[in-house]
């Protein structure tokens, strides 16, 4: 079920970072499992501008719509199986307009949309107990990723 909430960054956020220092943690070094690529869930017109890894599991893909101005997010899973817990989310900073799928699934959550034209948004995914969460980048710009780095990723 995609919906649009102002607390679910919030409640996910109170279980696993506290405070404005964010902590990253990288996936083990030599991992087996392959990074998932990006599925075109968004559909068409969006490219991939941003993506950070779930720790092991899986990555969260940030994409943008040059002619509607909406950014998307999905989270993907590097391999399918038994449905488990996903989230994909995606905030425009500016106006604080939100939304965001979570759910147990076999493959993906998401697509999740904002409208974020010459905006900073907030975006991120959890697969099971891993969470990644940029807080501020790819501010109106697409030309690539941002040289913001504050994100964080971890078990929550």
């Amino acid at each position: 079920m995609k919906r649009s909430m102002k607390t679910l960054g919030a409640s996910l956020l109170t279980v696993g970072v506290v405070g404005a220092g964010m902590v990253a943690t990288a996936p083990a070094a030599g991992a087996a499992t392959a990074a998932a690529g990006y599925n075109g869930a968004c559909g068409s017109g969006f490219g991939v501008v941003n993506s950070m890894p779930v720790g092991s599991a899986g990555t969260v893909y940030l994409t943008y719509n040059s002619k509607t101005g909406e950014n998307c997010t999905v989270t993907i899973r590097n391999s399918t199986g038994e449905p488990t817990h996903m989230v994909a989310y995606v905030r425009n900073v500016d106006t604080d307009e939100d939304s965001y799928e979570e759910g147990d699934f076999t493959q993906y959550a998401g697509p999740v949309y904002v409208a974020a034209r010459g905006a900073c948004v907030e975006w991120g995914g959890v697969i099971d107990k891993v969470q990644a969460w940029n807080f501020g980048s790819n501010c109106g710009s697409l030309a690539g990723k941002s040289s913001h780095k504050d994100w964080f990723a971890g078990e929550r």
